[in-house]
C-alpha cells in the first residue's frame, strides 16, 4: 500500500501538477481499504515486472450489489503493454465471481489513458461535475459497468 500511495503522489504531481492533497486522498483510500478489509468482497492487485512493482488496482465494497474500482495506476516504464487493461479486467472478473451487480468508479477527465481503458471495457460515463481539487480546476466523472 505504501508503494501505491507514494507512486500516485509522485506521478500525479509530475504528470498533472496535482498537490499533496491528492496524495492525502490516496492515503485515505489505502487506509480505509486496510482498516475495513472484507476479504470475501475486496481485493488489491499489484503488478510486477522484472521483480519491480509497476501497477495496481483495488476493488472495494460500495454495497452488497456494488463494487468500486479504485487506484488504477501503471508506472510509466510499464505503460503501453496493456497492463492497465489487464489489471482492470482482473478486477472485473473478481467482481463478477463475487456476485456484484455493477462496478462504479470516479475519475477525472484529464486522465485520458484510464478513461480509454474504462470505455474499452464497457464502462459508461453516467455523471460529470466540475470541482477544484489538488490545486486545479477539474472535471470529475463517475463511470459504471453493469455486470
Amino acid at each position: 500500500m505504501g508503494w501505491i500511495v507514494h507512486k500516485h503522489g509522485v506521478l500525479y504531481s509530475q504528470e498533472y501538477g496535482w498537490d499533496e492533497r491528492f496524495e492525502a486522498l490516496v492515503s485515505q483510500i489505502a487506509a480505509d481499504f486496510i482498516n475495513n478489509y472484507h476479504p470475501q468482497k475486496e481485493r488489491c492487485w499489484i503488478a510486477e515486472m522484472n521483480g519491480e512493482v509497476v501497477g495496481s488496482v483495488l476493488i472495494v465494497q460500495e454495497s452488497e450489489a456494488v463494487a468500486k474500482l479504485r487506484l488504477l495506476l501503471v508506472d510509466p516504464k510499464a505503460r503501453g503493454l496493456g497492463l492497465g487493461t489487464r489489471l482492470t479486467e482482473e478486477a472485473i472478473r473478481f467482481a463478477k465471481r463475487t456476485g456484484y451487480e455493477k462496478i462504479v468508479l470516479w475519475t477525472n477527465r484529464v486522465l485520458k489513458e484510464a478513461r480509454h481503458i474504462y470505455e474499452k471495457l464497457g464502462f459508461k460515463l453516467i455523471a460529470e461535475e466540475k470541482h477544484n481539487s489538488f490545486g486545479h480546476e477539474l472535471v470529475g466523472e463517475t463511470w459504471e459497468l453493469t455486470l
